[in-house]
């Protein structure tokens, strides 16, 4: 066959291994969006637009020419469907087009955060869906089809494949790795046979199929690894946004991102038979060293091994048991959202830690999902007159909850004292630091933090949110709590869910509370001896502000209390909302964030760890030719210059004297043809001659093999070069052996 003709049909069978490449990336995203119309679209776009670049090269057209060509198509193509009527001729974009995009995809990736699988194909995520489709397309086509490297378009393959994967938890789906690891498998034998046939002929072909089978199997089997290890882990360990995912929750105060980043999807349901609906509470922060609010890292105890220590506080204080429910729908946490002080907890499967000092309930990662589960908590409920005749400290732990880092900023203890300086006890100090934060000099703002610099959580942050006045729970939060230690006060850090909204629905007598991401809080607690952590909500617009009656008004009927043994742990309520009121839980701590773009990082983890994946066998040769060039033996030179000939597709059988073998690669490899008679000579020289040196270094003769496969490889195509050296055959092939051996009579 002439050469025009066979590099023409291996164009056209690269394309085609391409698009059905593409194809295998859909499979998995039907599991993600509903079946409909769009697939036609995801479908015939790629199609059209590698026929094109196709077409375009068959006119020997520059290869930028081709890509640029291609990119207009795509371009006229996604005008004319989603944005005609701002087009000029329905496919010419206009400035209406522009700003007709960013809406686009604001819409969509709100769908994407906001929606439950299978989403439904609305316009702008069918848009998403088939331009990104065809941009990937028109990439992938100079990647496979011009630079001929099809290794790095199935990474890309994998990595897009992946992200239906990781946004979706579901089993094992066979058929999709399948298709997967068949599509790969193709395309990369598919560039393998049109090198070939440029290359060495129908004879080159033989030689080269055994160790073409061995690579491409190879690079099959790390992707099918890479989706069945890492999706799974990523699953269980990014934080999710979207397509109605788990969501996450990093047990420390860095919420700035997990806040802006939080969908509207529900994350729990709840029901008690209290008359408030509880916060519910997820990690304790304690320790804080200026910079960064530390979880907890006490003592904990089996959670099914004994029952829970009972709350300690004084013989006059009441206690009201309370009863809720709670259950998991999507939330993947190695924490259990839990009402405080939980005294009992029943029905968590697996296996759970309990912390007596926080009453915090750990288990594995990702172990909450699905799980429903009983927490009963003793509600400690002081009246007014009790808790002002209490003072601030007791804690009764080892911790330190008391120190304001050294170096804070001096304006912390100057507010505290100033906004405090009408009160008299340590309660109506905190009340009064409660109702600055809440009254109308603060502002609650996802965004005006991160623009004005102070987007964290040290003592810089907290004293530039102080001036500021604008921020988030973290920084109300975080203030309050430093402005108390300021005070003599101990104080701690809570992170977890604000009460949520009523759905409508009652299970056996109790109303159903709807609890979602954006609910995700962080609030502080004082403890005050004979009572307890006392829990507080500063921030701005949110929560239920801690308040307590006096005795005059309390009811009349005394609630149940617990026996108090011995014990240091103390506890009482986050702030509640009244279980009765409809209008409760409208609030959310992600307020005004707005929509937001769907989250990259699971993608790029992918991709960062599927190259370092297929960095190896490159970086495994590097460290083989190393070692012998350490070794510098004739030996050694002559196995570097056999390795040479594996990698570059050559024959290497066990049949050729060292003579006829060089000879053939300065025919056929394009050695040269002085170094490999130096190199020749050294080897006959060693193995036939009666004063041979016995295997000692001989600098000349690896010297010799150096510059040979030096010339090999820059008489190669660039895209040739690099394939010899990220996928170097002879890891896995050896001289003479049987795959070496394949061709022996060309």
């Amino acid at each position: 066959m002439p050469p025009r003709e066979r590099r023409r049909r291996g164009e056209l069978r690269l394309a085609l291994a391409l698009w059905l490449g593409i194809l295998s990336t859909l499979v998995p995203l039907t599991r993600v969006v509903q079946s409909g119309s769009w697939l036609w679209g995801a479908i015939a776009l790629p199609f059209a637009l590698l026929a094109l670049g196709y077409g375009l090269r068959r006119l020997r057209l520059p290869v930028i020419v081709v890509t640029i060509v291609e990119l207009a198509a795509w371009t006229g193509a996604v005008t004319a469907v989603f944005f005609p009527a701002n087009a000029l001729l329905g496919v010419i974009p206009t400035g209406g087009v522009v700003e007709a995009l960013p809406r686009m995809i604001t819409a969509a990736s709100a769908l994407i955060t906001d929606g439950v699988a299978p989403l439904t194909p609305t316009r702008p995520l069918v848009f998403l869906i088939v331009a990104s489709l065809g941009l990937l397309t028109v990439a992938l086509d100079h990647v496979v089809v011009t630079a001929r490297m099809p290794l790095l378009a199935s990474i890309a393959l994998v990595a897009v494949w992946l992200i239906p994967a990781i946004a979706v938890p579901a089993g094992v789906d066979i058929v999709a790795f399948v298709v997967l690891a068949a599509s790969v498998l193709l395309l990369i034998r598919a560039e393998t046979r049109t090198r070939e046939a440029r290359t060495a002929g129908a004879s080159a072909r033989t030689v080269n199929a055994g160790g073409v089978t061995v690579v491409a199997t190879a690079i099959g089997a790390v992707a099918i690894i890479a989706a069945l290890a890492v999706g799974p882990t990523l699953q269980a360990s990014v934080p999710a946004a979207g397509f109605g995912t788990s969501t996450m929750i990093d047990p420390s105060l860095d919420l700035g991102k997990d806040l802006r980043r939080q969908d509207g999807a529900t994350v729990l349901t709840l029901r008690t038979d209290g008359t408030r609906v509880p916060y519910l509470r997820v990690a304790t922060l304690s320790l804080f060293d200026g910079t960064v609010w530390q979880p907890d890292r006490t003592s904990t105890v089996d959670l099914s091994a004994a029952p829970l220590e009972p709350v300690d506080v004084s013989p006059d204080i009441a206690l009201t048991p309370t009863r809720t429910t709670v259950s998991i729908k999507n939330l993947a946490s190695a924490y259990a959202p839990v009402p405080y002080p939980a005294t009992e907890v029943d029905g968590l499967a697996g296996a759970w830690q309990f912390a007596p000092y926080n009453r915090t309930v750990a288990g594995a990662a990702g172990a909450t999902q699905g799980q429903e589960y009983t927490v009963v908590s003793d509600i400690a409920q002081p009246t007014l007159e009790q808790i002002r005749a209490s003072s601030a400290g007791g804690a009764g732990v080892s911790l330190d909850v008391d120190s304001l880092p050294a170096g804070s900023p001096p304006i912390i203890a100057q507010l505290a004292r100033q906004v405090t300086a009408q009160a008299d006890t340590d309660y109506d100090k905190l009340i009064a630091l409660q109702d600055w934060f809440r009254g109308p000099e603060f502002t609650y703002s996802l965004d005006a933090p991160v623009q004005e610099g102070f987007d964290g959580q040290g003592v810089d942050a907290v004293a530039a949110f102080l001036q500021a006045k604008s921020g988030y729970c973290v920084h109300f939060a975080g203030a309050f709590a430093l402005m108390a230690r300021s005070l003599g006060m101990p104080t701690r850090i809570v992170v977890g869910f604000l009460p949520g909204s009523f759905t409508g629905q009652v299970v056996d007598g109790q109303r159903v509370i709807d609890v979602t991401g954006r609910q995700l809080h962080a609030w502080p607690e004082v403890s005050f001896r004979g009572i307890g952590w006392v829990p507080f909500e500063p921030t701005k617009s949110l929560g239920t502000e801690t308040r307590f009656d006096s005795a005059a008004s309390a009811p009349t009927a005394a609630p149940t209390t617990s026996p108090r043994p011995e014990t240091t742990s103390a506890a009482t309520t986050a702030p509640p909302a009244d279980v009765n009121d409809s209008q409760q839980g409208a609030q959310t701590d992600a307020a005004g964030s707005g929509p937001t773009l769907m989250d990259l990082r699971p993608l790029l983890t992918v991709l960062g760890g599927v190259v370092v994946v297929a960095a190896l066998p490159g970086l495994a040769g590097a460290v083989r030719r190393l070692m012998l060039r350490r070794r510098a033996t004739v030996a050694a030179a002559w196995r570097l210059v056999q390795d040479t000939a594996i990698d570059a597709g050559l024959p290497v059988p066990s049949s050729r004297s060292p003579r006829a073998f060089g000879a053939f690669l300065v025919a056929s490899g394009s050695a040269p043809a002085e170094e490999m008679s130096r190199l020749v000579a050294a080897v006959e020289r060693a193995n036939y001659a009666a004063d041979a040196a016995s295997g000692g270094p001989d600098a000349a003769a690896m010297s010799a093999a150096l510059g040979i496969r030096s010339a090999m490889l820059a008489a190669m195509p660039a895209a040739r070069r690099a394939r010899t050296l990220a996928l170097p055959w002879s890891l896995v092939v050896r001289p003479g052996s049987g795959f070496a051996d394949r061709g022996a009579a060309v």
